[in-house]
């Protein structure tokens, strides 16, 4: 096995919780991630002499998580939620590329360790950038996407989400717009 595994459950509250695992080569480290979905996790790190030993103890995880209740969430039930920024330019500039790049890391990041989901891909669109994130919780990831917009200085002001059902990605409703927009369109 190797990759991540990620996996949620609901709590006996109803709230969404996560857990995540992963063998960081450059650390020869076996990372675990786990907390609510939408606050900040919390992480243990194993050190682990070879990548063998890492595949045991991702496989051993996996075992322990579907034992305690947690499953993937296929992406058949998550949501497609898209952080656009309105350009000056119909195809974007080398500011915008940047801008690009600045925000994709931010939000990889923001999300993982949040448990609210992974940036997908991305594109430029006419006088627009649609950063695309599949998330298993629409609400929360908005807010985090508001978040680090403002945290990590992305121009909140060109900021607007919309969000679709993974299976209905031509019907996306507008959950911020910087104009308050009423509707949103890739």
């Amino acid at each position: 096995m190797s990759g991540i595994v990620r996996v949620y459950k609901r709590d006996d509250e109803g709230a969404l919780q996560f857990r995540e695992a992963w063998f960081d080569e450059e650390y020869s480290q076996f990372v675990m991630n786990f907390g609510a979905v939408g606050h900040q996790s919390r992480t243990e790190e194993t050190d682990v002499d070879e990548a063998g030993a890492a595949d045991s103890l991702l496989d051993a995880f996996a075992a322990q998580c579907a034992e305690d209740g947690y499953a993937e969430i296929p992406a058949e039930e998550q949501f497609w939620v898209v952080a656009q920024f309105a350009l000056k330019t119909r195809e974007g500039t080398d500011r915008d590329r940047r801008l690009e790049q600045k925000a994709k890391d931010a939000l990889i990041g923001h999300l993982a360790w949040r448990g609210l989901g992974t940036v997908e891909r991305s594109e430029f669109t006419d006088y627009k950038l649609n950063i695309f994130c599949l998330c298993p919780d629409v609400n929360k990831a908005v807010n985090a996407i508001k978040v680090c917009a403002r945290g990590e200085d992305l121009d909140f002001t060109k900021l607007s989400i919309g969000a679709a059902p993974y299976g209905d990605p031509d019907h996306f409703k507008v959950k911020h717009s910087a104009k308050s927009a009423t509707s949103f369109s890739l």
